[in-house]
């Protein structure tokens, strides 16, 4: 499965997953699960630059992303983690002024999720290195300075009842990634600034990314 980025068809990402992330911006707190699509054309790996495309102000969003190992449909929570391959460092990037537009204007916010370069993600981390899903550390800085840091005992969902959710309505395919919310502290990152990331279990880490931020490219016009 270490090469889920060439074969998985979706990623799935989790909404407002951890309750003080939803109050830091000022949504409520959701009683059930969540999910929106990102296009799989947003990967990025380790050392890749996230773009800042013009007038919008981008934001970090850290997360733990679930690599699916096999197909399945209405799958129970009690059996989601035979499903599981393993496991990946994440970040969501958003450009929230476009999604604070779409939310007033009642419209989907895909195109806020959906930029290139807007899903910068870690290499595969197998299942057996992260024993229990519900006990990970992540942490984010941009330019050494600490914004987010939080652990996935904090979500509201658990892993086996995201799964169980997502594959209720649709199905899931080997290479799929569910990526499963954010804690609290997202912020904008600007162009010349450098986002560190990294994933620990039991103070051993697993996963530490680093991605510069730039301006994304304007296209040469005749």
């Amino acid at each position: 499965m270490a090469d889920f980025l060439k074969t998985g068809r979706k990623i799935i990402a989790i909404g407002r997953n951890y309750s003080e992330h939803a109050k830091e911006l000022g949504n409520a707190v959701p009683t059930e699960p969540f999910f929106f699509l990102k296009p799989t054309s947003s990967y990025i790996t380790d050392g890749q630059s996230i773009e800042i495309p013009a007038g919008c102000e981008v934001h970090h969003e850290l997360e733990l992303s679930v690599i699916i190992g096999k197909e399945g449909r209405d799958i129970l929570a009690e059996d989601a983690d035979n499903y599981i391959a393993g496991y990946a460092l994440s970040l969501d990037m958003t450009a929230r002024n476009v999604q604070d537009k779409a939310k007033k204007e009642g419209r989907p916010w895909s195109a806020s999720k959906g930029y290139d370069t807007f899903t910068p993600i870690g290499a595969f981390i197998p299942k057996d290195q992260i024993p229990d899903h519900g006990n990970v550390d992540l942490s984010l800085q941009v330019n050494g300075v600490t914004k987010q840091k939080g652990n996935t005992r904090d979500m509201i969902f658990s892993v086996p009842a995201l799964i169980e959710n997502v594959s209720s309505i649709m199905k899931l395919e080997e290479g799929d990634v569910i990526m499963t919310g954010t804690p609290k502290g997202v912020g904008r990152v600007l162009s010349g600034e450098t986002v560190t990331c990294d994933l620990a279990v039991d103070g051993k880490v697993l996963s530490k990314l680093t991605f510069p931020v730039i301006d994304r490219p304007n296209p040469k016009r005749p």
